[in-house]
């Protein structure tokens, strides 16, 4: 059967042109997706990026098509005005029947006028034309019925060849969004590692800045007894050796203290 859309033929065109596309992007977006997670750098974060703009600007237009076929399958009128064909061809011989009754009528109306009424009986003439009449409006019924019947036909072949379609362009969509929720399911995972090396900085950093603490106890001790003032235990040999030995006791001690305190609150793995 000859169908002529009166939709963009570009749509139909364009589900075997999202196959390709979805495909393309499928061998490109996940060992790109694999190298990303193994390895973070700038340039995959780019390449994800843009393979991430061109897969949403084909999922939008997939889902305009998809939906585009989905409501053209749910009204048969639309299926039916896509048939240009017989469209034209019904219009042609409604035209022509409606010119014949027409003709029938005005004769049949030109030869009431003219003829006398008779009460008895009608003139032969006059039957033979509503006989006539008769049989243009059967055929013209039957007609309509017949192409009333070729419609439904028709449209049920249309609406077999629509859902070929709709499957095809729904698979397509599903694809896409698999690969869309891989794409954020990756992003998730990268943020889930920068977050991780982030509190791991911010560990390091609570350790360095507690061993700087220790340290700058020392720095006040050596500072104490760098001073210029007489002290007896000046005097005594191993003074300086113990005062060395209590100050990193002393130390040790805070900085464990300090360990315990980060453990207790959770603040780091210990």
């Amino acid at each position: 059967f000859c169908i002529i859309c009166k939709c963009p033929p570009s749509y139909f065109d364009f589900v075997f042109f999202s196959i390709d596309q979805a495909a393309e992007l499928e061998i490109e977006a996940y060992p790109l997706l694999d190298e990303l997670t193994s390895k973070i750098s700038t340039l995959n974060l780019e390449r994800v990026r843009r393979l991430k703009s061109r897969l949403v600007a084909l999922t939008r237009r997939v889902q305009k098509v998809r939906d585009e076929i989905e409501q053209l399958m749910d009204d048969d009128g639309d299926m039916a005005e896509m048939y240009l064909t017989e469209k034209k061809r019904r219009m042609e011989l409604s035209c022509y029947g409606d010119q014949s009754l027409l003709g029938y009528r005005s004769t049949d109306g030109a030869l009431s006028v003219s003829a006398p009424v008779s009460p008895v009986s009608s003139p032969p003439e006059s039957r033979r034309l509503e006989k006539s009449l008769s049989i243009a409006r059967s055929r013209h019924e039957s007609m309509r019925s017949s192409e009333s019947g070729a419609e439904t036909q028709s449209i049920e072949e249309l609406e077999m060849l629509l859902e070929a379609y709709f499957v095809v362009i729904d698979s397509t969509l599903n694809k896409l969004t698999s690969l869309k929720e891989y794409i954020d399911d990756t992003e998730d995972f990268i943020n889930i590692q920068l977050d991780n090396v982030r509190n791991q900085l911010i560990q390091f950093e609570l350790l360095l800045t507690t061993a700087t603490f220790v340290v700058a106890i020392f720095g006040v001790v050596a500072g104490i007894f760098g001073m210029n003032f007489e002290i007896p235990m000046f005097n005594q040999p191993d003074a300086f050796k113990w005062v060395l030995i209590i100050t990193g006791v002393t130390g040790a001690v805070i900085f464990f203290a300090f360990l315990w305190f980060f453990k207790y609150r959770r603040l780091m793995p210990l």
